[in-house]
């Protein structure tokens, strides 16, 4: 294994590493399924709402002085109001769950048991502030969908054994930019969540 530094920034503290970040973010979700066409100025925005909030955390995973992954939480109550409605709508009370961002890593670097890190320091987080819950949102793509690569895996199993399910009934709609589009379009993310003891 790589010899990888794992840090945890909340608020302000992670303002440094923000243009960093937010590069890594670009360029791990071009790849499927999001397939994204971010920019720097839209993902500085986004990354902000992280640093405004003293009850945020950002995770990063360094090799040496390059950052190779991130992964972000904040309470669901302070996230976009895209991800709220559908949890409000199911009945719950969003002040009760903390909201996983997402986790982004470079390839060479997976495989490597960082995303239960990542997984880890995010739960803690939730706990240490008294969350009842802990959730997050994928992407839906058809399994027929053309750019799926051959070797794509989805991470559903991985996310059931760290104790999510899947909530069918929640679904998010989100827009953004996809590769070879010339606007944004509205996609569908659906919620997995994960009652903390």
């Amino acid at each position: 294994m790589q010899e990888i530094a794992i840090s945890t920034h909340t608020g302000e503290t992670a303002r440094p590493f923000l243009k960093e970040v937010a590069r890594l973010r670009i360029a791990v979700f071009r790849d499927f399924p999001y397939l994204y066409d971010g920019s720097l100025g839209y993902e500085m925005d986004y990354l902000e709402e992280y640093i405004s909030s003293e009850k945020s955390l950002i995770v990063l995973a360094k090799h040496g002085a390059e950052i190779v992954g991130a992964s972000t939480g904040i309470p669901l109550a302070e996230a976009d109001e895209d991800f709220r409605k559908p949890i409000q709508a199911a009945g719950i009370d969003v002040r009760d769950v903390f909201y996983f961002g997402e986790s982004v890593l470079l390839p060479d670097f997976r495989g490597q048991g960082l995303g239960h890190k990542f997984f880890d320091e995010r739960e803690k987080r939730a706990a240490d502030l008294g969350f009842r819950s802990a959730g997050f949102f994928s992407v839906i793509r058809a399994d027929d969908h053309p750019l799926k690569p051959a070797h794509y895996r989805p991470h559903d199993a991985f996310w059931q054994k760290r104790g999510y399910a899947r909530q069918d009934t929640m679904i998010a709609r989100f827009p953004w930019k996809q590769l070879g589009e010339p606007q944004e379009t509205s996609h569908e993310l659906v919620f997995w969540l994960k009652e903390l003891s």
